[in-house]
């Protein structure tokens, strides 16, 4: 060929086909042959998936909302007097009865639960509180609250354990404002975990996981926009201190009051009793207090005088002392168990036995409610729940609906007893998730009066310490609603609740990675990276937060506008398939699950269902 690029005649010319590829005045290596078959799969593999999607999108009914009644009802005036006094009797105010009950003893299993882990747990998270010189950092002191408040399931325990050590003065009120964080996302696992008790049917557990991490979505954002705030500028501490300057105190002893226990304590108490001034010792530093049971033997003390005689002196003199005696010995069931049993292994009986109260009252609460709310109870009961004000005060059913879940949570004094109530009832479709938002808000708000109320009782020098860490746990909730709630673009946790709501629904296990991972390894980690100090944990959280924060632009990007990325980021398919899906564990899972024979038959069962139409994401009411 000459240099003006024509042939000689002297030149073969060169073959039309080669190694399959037309060659038309172009070269291809064998690497960029093998490039373009990969890129070739990739968008076949994306266009059947997204075909895949939309034709699920438009088979299945939205999950969110359930409008359809299932069990077919027999007319009254078809019945016959026998059937008509069976309904009146069993279906209207049997079933009613039976669902208190269980109610009941649910509420109960809570209790059980949260004395199981103080039992376990319970010196662990005073030692973890005694940290006070950790707690000057903000995050340790954050984790701490988490943790604390996940072992012992109570974040009026550890709540009312801080409060006492700010009266006390070991820490300080900005130390402690971070724990009070803590405490509060710490209290959304319980009706986490009770939402797992729908892990069987797949619609129900879509809508029950949603209901539940509502509450910790909510807590997570807020507490991500406020600790930094209160750290840079004590938002929280200068707000509560100029309240206080305003206010004239006095003490009130018969302001700590627990409405709920009167109910509960009379059973509860026959079964287990612990003495929670044994962890709020640990947490003050009593050295004693490591050796002591937490196991409750003297229910009743009281004091005698005792006469000394001074054998040192001369003439031997007398003195009176009083000392602390039992006048009244505990009797429950356990009490017996605690002479031969420790406290961890009276713990670990008492955790198995609530679990499977647990577990059992939820199944039946839910199947109660199945059959109670049939036919048009169950549409008239939906839509009065879930129904709007009409024209534009539709926008404040809402804020009512903060106002009930606050007066609810006040009167039961337990956010963890009033959501965890509330999570089947969002798994069965009577409460829909637009409205289980706000009502956990309110439970949010109301849990803070139990605090409030404490720190009236306490005595006129600790009244005011007391009342500000209790100020600053309801302004940070109040903070987090203004925030979160008034504007509907900005209510992010339902959004973020969804999502993890359909990733439960595709994979059963991610509930429990989910909790394991959110409740103890992350808060663990990080607790241990602050120990360290600032720098090693600004080294490895730091990367890993501008990672997160670029993938969610990223997301936000490719949904709303993806002419704006390059091609290779307008989908995530140019990562391996571990990186952009949990296909690949759920696939091991799969694997792990089918050496277990009674899941592997479950599985297929629910594989045939769904080949036939008869979907489990179908709530039957």
């Amino acid at each position: 060929m000459t240099s003006n690029g024509f042939a000689t005649g002297n030149e073969t010319p060169p073959p039309p086909y080669e190694n399959g590829v037309t060659n038309l005045g172009y070269s291809f290596s064998n690497g960029d042959i093998a490039m373009a078959e990969k890129a070739l799969e990739v968008n076949v593999e994306k266009q059947k998936e997204e075909k895949v999607e939309i034709e699920m999108e438009k088979t299945e009914p939205d999950p969110w909302k359930i409008s359809e009644v299932y069990i077919e009802v027999t007319p009254w005036n078809e019945l016959s007097s026998c059937g008509k006094f069976k309904r009146v009797t069993w279906d209207y105010f049997g079933k009613l009865v039976v669902l208190v009950g269980l109610l009941y003893l649910f509420i109960c299993s809570l209790d059980f639960l949260g004395n199981a882990f103080k039992l376990i747990g319970g010196k662990a998270a005073g030692d973890i509180f005694k940290q006070s010189d950790v707690l000057s950092n903000p995050v340790a002191g954050l984790m701490i609250g988490i943790l604390a408040t996940v072992i012992l399931q109570s974040s009026s325990t550890s709540t009312s354990i801080v409060v006492s050590m700010v009266a006390s003065k070991i820490v300080p009120i900005r130390n402690a404002i971070p724990i009070i964080m803590g405490a509060n996302i710490g209290t959304s696992v319980t009706n986490t975990l009770v939402s797992i008790g729908q892990i069987s049917n797949k619609g129900e557990f879509r809508r029950a996981f949603a209901g539940a991490t509502v509450h910790d979505m909510f807590n997570w954002i807020t507490v991500l926009v406020l600790l930094p705030v209160e750290a840079f500028s004590g938002y929280l501490f200068h707000l509560t201190e100029y309240i206080l300057d305003s206010m004239t105190l006095t003490t009130n002893k018969g302001a700590d009051r627990e409405f709920l226990k009167v109910l509960t304590n009379p059973f509860t108490k026959q079964i287990i009793q612990v003495d929670s001034n044994v962890i709020e010792a640990v947490a003050n530093g009593d050295a004693d207090a490591m050796n002591k049971s937490m196991i409750k033997h003297c229910c009743k003390k009281g004091s005698v005088d005792v006469t000394y005689v001074n054998t040192s002196t001369p003439d031997n003199r007398t003195y009176i002392a009083k000392e602390s005696i039992c006048l009244e010995k505990c009797k429950y069931l356990f009490e017996g168990a605690a002479n031969t049993l420790s406290d961890g292994e009276i713990g670990a009986i008492l955790l198995v036995i609530s679990l499977v109260l647990l577990c059992t009252c939820l199944v039946l609460i839910v199947k109660t409610l199945n059959s109670l709310l049939q036919g048009k109870v169950s549409l008239i009961i939906k839509k009065f729940v879930n129904a709007d004000f009409p024209g534009f005060m539709g926008y404040f059913t809402g804020y009512l609906a903060i106002l009930i879940g606050t007066g609810l949570t006040i009167l039961v004094q337990s956010s963890s007893v009033f959501t965890s109530a509330l999570t089947p009832l969002v798994g069965i479709g009577v409460i829909e998730l637009d409205r289980m938002y706000p009502l956990t808000l309110g439970s949010n708000i109301g849990t803070t009066t139990t605090s409030i109320l404490a720190a009236f009782a306490q005595s006129s020098s600790d009244i005011r310490l007391a009342l500000q860490i209790a100020l600053c746990h309801l302004f940070f909730n109040i903070t987090g609603i203004v925030l979160f709630y008034p504007i509907p673009q900005l209510r992010f946790p339902i959004r973020l609740a969804k999502f993890l709501g359909n990733q439960t629904a595709k994979y059963r296990w991610f509930a429990i990675v989910y909790l394991i991972l959110v409740f103890f390894l992350f808060p663990a980690a990080v607790f241990a990276l602050s120990v360290v100090n600032w720098i090693a944990m600004v080294a490895v959280l730091g990367p890993i937060t501008l990672l997160v924060i670029a993938i969610a632009v990223i997301n936000v990007l490719q949904n709303k506008a993806p002419k704006a990325l390059p091609m290779v980021f307008r989908n995530w398919y140019f990562l391996p398939e571990p990186l952009r899906s949990l296909k690949p564990m759920d696939r091991l899972m799969q694997k792990i699950v089918s050496c277990c024979p009674c899941c592997a038959n479950k599985d297929a069962t629910e594989e045939n269902d769904e080949q036939t139409g008869e979907s489990n994401s179908n709530t039957k009411l």
